[in-house]
């Protein structure tokens, strides 16, 4: 097992993405936590993990409040003893439609708490439990295709995503030191709740499909494949 004694932190791993890579992980030896703001999806994602075989368990956590970041770290901690991974998943597109024009104060601090500042602290806050504890650890920020497109109906979405890439660079200088492994996955279209609705527009779907050279959606298993080789050893020579 390529994660085996491993504790994984994933933010926003109650559903889609997220909960596709904690299944990988557990289905690799991996102690996880789980973090969301709905506690019923929370412990319908632990119900799944186990199922799996895996030691799991659910922490409400809004990524946007530095207390919530604490919370679920220092819950790992006192349950399994330590954190090796931390998966920064959490994210939202409350804005989805909005043009640059129209967008709000309220709808571009609330994406931008989210997906960008809540990506900053949780990482900070995870590497410094990583540097305490002396022996290295993951960190894995969740980007998108989207940093790499303009999309006006998404500003505020792609805008934050592009600060991601930034900020896994950067994390991956400043943490290396540390032996950090600091990475960042950029999904394109993959099969969840969301890509199902989508997927009840034919139109779109079919533009969505014909920009993708295998003709496909991609799966949470696979995004949880790619997770697993960005946790293990696998990779420890490659950062940022």
């Amino acid at each position: 097992m390529k994660l085996e004694n491993k504790v994984a932190i994933v933010a926003g791993g109650t559903k889609g993405i997220g909960l596709g890579i904690a299944l990988e992980f557990v289905r690799e030896g991996a102690k996880v936590v789980i973090g969301g703001t709905t506690d019923s999806t929370g412990q319908g994602g632990v119900a799944e993990l186990e199922a799996a075989g895996g030691d799991a368990m659910f922490v409400n956590c809004d990524v946007s409040r530095l207390d919530h970041l604490d919370r679920i770290i220092e819950k790992t901690v006192e349950r399994f003893g330590r954190l090796d991974i931390y998966v920064a998943n959490a994210g939202i597109n409350d804005a989805n439609k909005s043009h640059f024009l129209d967008i709000t104060p309220e709808q571009y601090t609330r994406i931008m708490d989210v997906n960008l500042k809540g990506m900053f602290f949780g990482g900070q806050k995870a590497a410094r439990q990583m540097v305490e504890q002396g022996e290295g650890g993951v960190i894995i920020n969740m980007s998108s295709v989207n940093a790499h497109l303009a999309l006006d109906a998404q500003v505020v979405y792609t805008t934050s995503k592009g600060g991601v890439q930034q900020l896994t660079k950067v994390q991956a200088v400043a943490l290396a030191p540390h032996n950090i492994k600091v990475n960042a996955m950029a999904p394109g279209p993959i099969e969840t709740e969301l890509m199902r609705r989508v997927g009840s527009d034919q139109q779109l779907m079919d533009t969505i499909l014909s920009r993708t050279p295998m003709g496909r959606v991609g799966t949470t298993k696979e995004c949880g494949r790619l997770a697993v080789f960005l946790a293990c050893e696998d990779s420890d020579f490659i950062f940022g």
